[in-house]
């Protein structure tokens, strides 16, 4: 069967903008654990993403200087109009949510990122005890209607919260919602699909083919050594969910066989792109997340073809023949809802 390949770029609406439904990941840049580049190479290698039309970056506050390659980057570009830059304030600690303190935030985000506007400006809170998250959410929304920011997002906030979020800032104050979301991690289908429903949400998704676990390279591989060293800091993360959380490496070789059989019927298909596939069909999903590792290694040809072609209903039905096998439905419960394990 030969997909669609008339129509490459897939995109949605997020606010005013139209957007491509692969983002660029940059957290690969807050730690050599993946591999480094220099400078240059790392925003030529940008320049060749939004070449090929990968023009949306996401980014935060933490991830080392992402946001200050971006910056260089999106200068030199063109056409700057034409790309896309997701950034976070993030808070991991106990702060006073001051007007000031919010402000000085965003304001160093468009000086590491040379903007006078952030398009899409994700927040973060870690502590929901602290109440002060909806005092940080109503300034960040007079700097959107100052000008400072265009849209605003979460990052890893859970449905209850992210429901009263959008209730406490009005209809349409927030567009997107960044949580893990893939075959093994499956819980934003349990409640965050139904509060971004409500609230008209996208969700952009990340870990989406589990630090590349679910790819052919692991297809037939015996289990790896969690602490032999071989492995970036995504795969332990992802590793030790497959194999305690999800299932076993077992139930987790069948579900690649499966997902392998269906990219057969697509030719030229890979095992990542029908799991991206996956993740992209669901309605309430708008972009996924597609870690790069700028200056080491590119896969700008591989991810292009997840674009033209859908599953088919035998497809999901031969997956969800291995996800009811798993632990999938009951991590909401065992490990808590959307981003309850950054907490």
């Amino acid at each position: 069967m030969q997909p669609d390949t008339s129509f490459r770029k897939e995109t949605f609406l997020l606010g005013p903008f139209e957007l491509p439904r692969l983002f660029n990941g940059l957290w690969q840049l807050s730690s050599n654990s993946w591999g480094s580049a220099p400078a240059a190479k790392i925003r030529r290698q940008m320049a060749t993403y939004a070449e090929n039309g990968y023009t949306a970056f996401d980014m935060a506050d933490h991830y080392g200087s992402a946001e200050i390659l971006y910056g260089e980057f999106r200068q030199k570009w063109p056409h700057p109009e034409e790309i896309f830059g997701a950034t976070k304030y993030c808070v991991f600690r106990k702060i006073e949510p001051t007007r000031g303190r919010i402000e000085a935030a965003v304001n160093e985000r468009l000086e590491r990122m040379k903007l006078e506007r952030v398009d899409l400006l994700q927040f973060h809170w870690q502590d929901y005890d602290d109440p002060g998250y909806l005092t940080a959410m109503n300034h960040l929304q007079d700097l959107q209607r100052e000008g400072k920011i265009s849209l605003l997002g979460l990052c890893n906030f859970d449905s209850i919260h992210m429901d009263e979020i959008c209730a406490e800032l009005g209809p349409g104050s927030i567009v997107s919602n960044q949580v893990q979301f893939s075959l093994i991690d499956i819980r934003p289908l349990s409640r965050m699909a139904e509060v971004c429903r409500k609230h008209n949400v996208k969700l952009l998704t990340y870990g989406t083919v589990c630090g590349g676990f679910l790819s052919d390279r692991w297809l037939g591989r015996e289990e790896p050594d969690m602490y032999s060293g071989s492995l970036t800091p995504s795969q332990r993360k992802y590793l030790d969910m497959i194999v305690k959380a999800w299932g076993s490496w077992s139930l987790f070789q069948s579900l690649l066989s499966v997902l392998r059989s269906i990219a057969d019927k697509y030719e030229g298909m890979s095992i990542a792109n029908i799991a991206t596939r996956w993740v992209l069909d669901h309605s309430f999903v708008g972009a996924v997340i597609i870690g790069a590792r700028m200056g080491v290694s590119e896969h700008t040809d591989d991810n292009r073809k997840v674009y033209g072609f859908r599953l088919s209903v035998d497809d999901r039905a031969a997956i969800q023949e291995v996800l009811a096998q798993s632990n999938g439905p009951q991590l909401i419960r065992t490990i808590g809802d959307c981003g309850a394990e950054y907490r």
